[in-house]
């Protein structure tokens, strides 16, 4: 298979995760009206909490003051640019899923960026211990699957490394 065979496959992993994440904002705005309900348990570890962030992973940045939200899109639309290119040179279908995976997510919150100022985050894990709650950050559809491609990316990049030194 050529590395141009790759590129449909980025970009319906890109549009799948596009299409996931909008709709699940939605989703939670529209019918869970989750703004006005702000918390519904779902699980003993799984919350769908109301939130709103400014800033990027982790509510990072979130003091760029009123043009924050565009800065915070240029920087991510630059980002996708360059995922394109990637793409482009992609060898397997897991890099081209993952690269597809990460800028279908940067869009989604792009486009949140840009209709709300803000990036719409609902999903919230925790677990109480003996020792205290563990709670991770509040996130969404696109942050999940920005992760989950970066993830990906890293775990094929070793293997292909130990590949590589097999092969030597």
């Amino acid at each position: 298979m050529t590395r141009r065979t790759y590129i449909p496959l980025g970009v319906i992993a890109g549009l799948i995760v596009l299409a996931a994440d909008q709709g699940s904002k939605w989703w939670v705005m529209h019918v869970l009206d989750l703004p006005e309900r702000q918390q519904i348990v779902l699980l003993p570890v799984l919350n769908l909490t109301w939130v709103r962030n400014a800033g990027v992973t982790f509510g990072l940045l979130n003091g760029l003051g009123s043009w924050g939200h565009v800065v915070l899109a240029a920087v991510s639309l630059s980002v996708v640019a360059a995922l394109g290119v990637w793409l482009r040179r992609a060898e397997s279908a897991v890099v081209a899923t993952a690269i597809g995976a990460i800028a279908g997510g940067a869009i989604g919150n792009v486009i949140d960026r840009v209709r709300y100022g803000s990036v719409v985050d609902f999903i919230h894990a925790h677990l109480g211990t003996p020792w205290g709650d563990l709670s991770w950050y509040v996130f969404n559809v696109a942050d999940a699957a920005i992760v989950c491609g970066v993830a990906a990316l890293i775990i094929d990049s070793q293997f292909s490394r130990r590949r590589q030194e097999k092969s030597a």
